[in-house]
Order: C-alpha cells, then structure tokens, then sequence
C-alpha cells in the first residue's frame, strides 16, 4: 500500500504538459516574434545592413587573398603583393568594424523585444480571471517570465542573425565557386541533399527532446516554488524526506531528456562534419586532376580560391548545426510563450461595458446559481437585496457558499444563471476595472507587497499624501500600533509581510480599505487574525469603516455581526435564514446554534 501512495504522489507530480507539439522551426512564430521588433524598425533594417555586409566581407577576403596568390605571387610581382596586402589589411579592418555593429545592434534589439514582450506577458496576466490562477502553478508562470524569455532572447540575438550572417556567407561562397568551375561546383551540389536528410532525421529528434526537457523544467521549477512557499507546513508535518524525493525523481527525470537532447546533439555535429570533411577530399582529388592532366581545366590559383570558398562554403555547417540547437530551444520558449500571451480568458468584460460612474452601492441577487466546476454548483438559487449603506453578514459552516458570495460580488466570477445587480444595473454590464475602484477587500490573509507600510497602505490610492496615510491608522485607533515599528511608516514589510505580525498585517489591510474610500466593502473573515484585545480596539473605528457603505461581512466571529442589517445563514450553497441578529436568535434555528457554538466556545 505504501508503494502505491508513493508511486501515485510521484505520478502527480511528474504527470507531463499536454501541449499541442508543432513544429520547432514554425516561421509563424518567427514572424511573430520579429513583430516585435516594429517599434524598432531603423536599427532593425541597419542590423539587416550589417548582416548583408558580413556576409559578404569573408568571402570577398578569402578573394582578394586568393587573387593575391594567383596573380602577383605567382608573377612575382612585389608591388602587387604589397598592395594586396595593404588592401587586404583595410578590408580586414572594415569587417570588424562591422562585425561590432551587428553585434551591438542585434544585442540591443533582442533586449528591446525581450522588454517589450516580458511588459506584455505581465499586462495579459493581470487581465486572466482568478480561474486561470486557480489552476495554473506558479512555477509554470515564473518559468515563462525567466527561461522561455531568456530563450527566446539567444534566439533573436544570436541564433537569427548569426544564421542569416552564415546562410549569406553560403550564398557568396557558392556564386564564387561557380565562377571559378561551374562543373567542380556541381560536386559540392552533391553534399546538399545529404545535409537535408541528416538535418531533417535530427530537426525531428531534437524538436521532441528539447520540448521534453523543457516541459521537465517547468515541473522542477514548479514544485521548487510550491515547496518554498509551503515551507512551514514541510517544517511543521517534518516532510522533508518525502518532498526531497518527489524534487530527487524530477531533477532525475529533467537530467534524462537534458542528456537525451545533448546525446543527439553530440551525434547530429559531428555527422555533419565528417561529411563536409568528406567532400573536401573528394575535391582536392577531383579538384587535383583538372589541374594536372595534360590540358588543365583550371588553373592553380583558380583551384586555391575555389578551396578557400569551399572551406567558407562548409565552415558554417557546424555553426548552424550548434545554432539549430538554439533554435530550437528559442522555438519552444516562444511557443510556450504566446500559448500563454494567446490564453483567453473564460469570460471578460463585453464591448458595451461601461463605468456607472459613482455608485449608490444597492446589490441583488436574482436566483443565482454558480459553481466553479459547472456541473457541480456551490450555490443554488440565492435571492437577496443589500440597499445602499447596509452591512449583510454571511453566516455558515466552512464550504456553505460564503466566499463564492463574495467572488460574484467581486465579479471575481460570473454567473452560471440568475442575475446579479448593481445600483439596478446588471453586473455582466459593468467594467471590472471601473468596480473594483469603488470596492475595498480587507480578507483573512491579505497579501502585502514588498515596499515600506506606507506603500502598502497607498495599494487602493497611490497618490494618496502620507498625511492622509496617517489619518487612516488614526482613524481605526491604531496608530501606536503601527508607529511603534522600528521605521514607523517607512518599515519595510518583506515578502509577503513577514516581517510584520499577522495583526499588524491586518491592520494594514483595513487602513489600505478605509484611505481607498469605496463604495462597497467586503470583509472576509477579517478580523480572524487579529488578537480579541486589539479586536476590541476596531470594533468603534470598524463602525465608521462600515458607516455609509454597502459592506458585506464573512466571520466565524458572531460578535463582528450582531450589527448588521441583514444576516444571511447559509448551508450547503443555499440560504436557509436571513434576519437580523435578535430577530434569528428568536427562530432558535440553524443561526442560534451557531451562536451558543460561539458562545460556549468563548467561556
């Protein structure tokens, strides 16, 4: 039985992507990518300059030093040779100063498309529903926004334009060997379908390795962050072991396809020399006995230059065989990536949306139903009206329906049927952004951005003045609370807020709600983490938070509701009490035996 749990837990977490496998080489994807390169166009097109001219400048050297050798060496010619060499010199010279532009231009370019589409990952991020993060791990985002970016970098810095520079080269090396001997040059012609065959055989290969390893360092990288974030629970169930062996099996399983993909690499190289190295020697045979039968068919110098372009014609082989590798790799970066820029979201906002501008903050619920897996409902049929200024407080056990309340009045999600709305306007008809403006969410675990405490409070109003910031704490009666940190306001939080107690955290979250100023408010299990002393302190600044605002109040605290306006007790996603405070305790129902529940737990 132990065997089975551990063989299923390590199926769960080394289960692979199921991701559409196109093909690694997808000039789709490369037009897409140098899209991207639009805003950028003049140093794009003065790179594209720089390539041509590379390509150009080694044969046209590999020229004049055969030119050199076949003329005024082989007359003796002292100042020709001299000039050749001067002239040689010169050329030499200009193609490095070429070579450091299209350096330089191709590493700026690939910087300002890597910028560029990093800005636009994150901002198509923000816009995916709370779904999408539901299901999806973080590890597997943070691989897309580091590795598959940093790939497809190489690829438009190196891989793109090296392959261009050597490809081009092959061009001018080609046309000079068929200047020099068109008959010699069909030979080379020979090799050409030779190469096709082993690069198609490897291309093939190589794209299921590299997506294979890809996919394997994705799921590294997940369960390293899920690991990290879940380390007090590690610590705490002293899982150590266990979760050192579900990483030990998936760096074993990343390991295995990274040494498949260098295995193929390592054959696919040095196959493509041994053949250009093989058809070397069978031009310097071929290439010897036109130059020294009876009636030469070339010449000499004509035999030295033709070597020299071959030897340029070949050279690039394994340079594009080793950028082949990249280029896969780049592709399969970029498709990951533009899956992801490409997601779309279940539902967004539609055209006609609009911002109602300022809400009087009246909510109803019309027979809603909703789930978050369509055929398994958490709610059924809720009705219920919040007026403006009114505080309904969610009551139920754990699983009753209360956050998914809350999530639909959040437009966190929409709907499966019924209607929700807003100031007599149907919330599918709202924008998201517009409603959020006007809402304030203060929930048990409230996340803290990295900064200082002021800036944590400014969340909901960034331009607000520190004075105002100030007057926020003040007004909820904990300022000693907060200015008491070694840096006061200016403390740094940490990640996540660590480096602040779970009350202080709290307190931060209700002064960021109260300096935002909303319309509605939702507070979720809010004062859960706060201890009942400072509890106490709140409840009068609570009032003034909750004064003049539509709110709504989840707590498996009683006594943070007794005020409310409407209490709505819900069991198993349906609503099955609502009243007031004294008005359920009367009915002696499901509400009044969650209140003794409190009260006995309390003495």
């Amino acid at each position: 039985m132990a065997v089975t749990l551990a063989h299923r837990s390590l199926t769960r977490h080394i289960d692979r992507e199921e991701e559409d496998r196109q093909r690694p080489l997808d000039f789709g994807l490369i037009r897409r990518i140098m899209s991207f390169t639009r805003p950028y166009a003049a140093k794009r097109n003065w790179l594209l300059v720089t390539v041509i001219l590379r390509s150009i400048q080694l044969p046209a050297l590999t020229w004049v030093l055969a030119a050199v050798i076949n003329g005024p060496i082989q007359r003796r010619d002292v100042d020709g040779v001299m000039w050749g060499a001067i002239g040689f010199a010169v050329l030499a010279l200009f193609t490095q100063i070429v070579m450091h532009y299209r350096q330089r231009l191709a590493l700026e370019l690939g910087e300002s498309v890597v910028c560029d589409l990093r800005n636009a990952l994150f901002a198509h991020l923000q816009t995916l529903p709370m779904k999408w993060f539901h299901r999806t791990k973080v590890g597997r985002v943070i691989s897309r926004m580091t590795s598959d970016i940093e790939d497809v970098r190489i690829g438009v810095q190196e891989v793109l334009f090296v392959s261009l520079v050597q490809l081009g080269q092959m061009v001018v090396a080609a046309a000079a060997m068929l200047w020099y001997d068109w008959q010699l040059f069909l030979i080379v012609l020979a090799l050409a379908p030779v190469i096709w065959g082993i690069n198609h055989y490897f291309h093939r290969r190589l794209s299921v390795a590299l997506r294979d390893m890809r996919e394997s360092f994705s799921r590294v990288t997940a369960t390293l962050a899920e690991s990290v974030l879940g380390i007090r629970v590690t610590q705490g169930f002293v899982r150590h072991e266990e979760n050192a062996r579900i990483f030990a099996e998936l760096a074993a399983d990343h390991s295995r396809y990274n040494s498949v993909v260098m295995r193929t690499h390592g054959l696919f190289i040095p196959l493509l020399e041994l053949n250009s190295q093989a058809f070397i020697a069978v031009l310097l045979l071929l290439g010897g006995f036109r130059v020294l039968r009876p009636e030469p068919l070339m010449g000499v110098g004509d035999m030295v230059g033709f070597f020299f372009m071959a030897g340029l014609f070949f050279s690039p082989i394994s340079i594009l065989g080793n950028q082949f590798n990249q280029a896969m790799t780049a592709m399969a970066g970029a498709e990951r990536l533009f899956a992801l820029l490409d997601s779309k979201p279940e539902w967004s906002d539609p055209p006609h949306a609009v911002d109602p501008g300022p809400l009087q903050g009246r909510i109803e619920f019309q027979n809603v139903t909703f789930g978050y897996d369509r055929e398994r409902p958490v709610l059924h049929d809720i009705s219920f009206t919040a007026e403006p200024g009114q505080t309904i407080a969610l009551v139920g056990h754990t699983g009753s329906g209360k956050s998914s309340i809350i999530n639909l009045v959040s437009k966190f999600y929409l709907p499966d049927s019924g209607r929700i709305l807003v100031d007599g306007r149907d919330l599918g008809d709202i924008r998201q952004d517009a409603l959020h403006r006007q809402m304030g969410i203060v929930l048990q675990t409230n996340f803290l951005f990295h900064g200082t405490v002021a800036d944590n409070i400014r969340v909901g109003k960034p331009d607000a003045a520190f004075e105002d910031v100030v007057r926020a704490v003040r007004q909820l009666d904990c300022l000693d609370l907060l200015a008491s940190l070694p840096h006061s306001f200016d403390s740094h939080v940490g990640e996540r807020g660590l480096t602040l107690s779970v009350g202080q955290r709290q307190l931060v979250c209700f002064a960021r709600a109260l300096l935002a100023d909303p319309r509605i408010l939702i507070l979720d299990e809010a004062t859960s983490s706060i201890d009942s002393h400072t509890e106490a302190r709140l409840q009068s600044a609570l009032k003034k938070l909750l004064a003049g605002r539509t709110s709504f109040v989840v707590a498996h605290r009683l006594s943070t509701i007794r005020d409310a306006d409407l209490v709505l007790v819900l069991d198993h996603g349906r609503i099955v009490e609502r009243g007031q405070h004294d008005e359920l305790l009367a009915l002696d129902g499901v509400y009044a035996n969650l209140y003794r529940r409190f009260i006995n737990a309390a003495a």
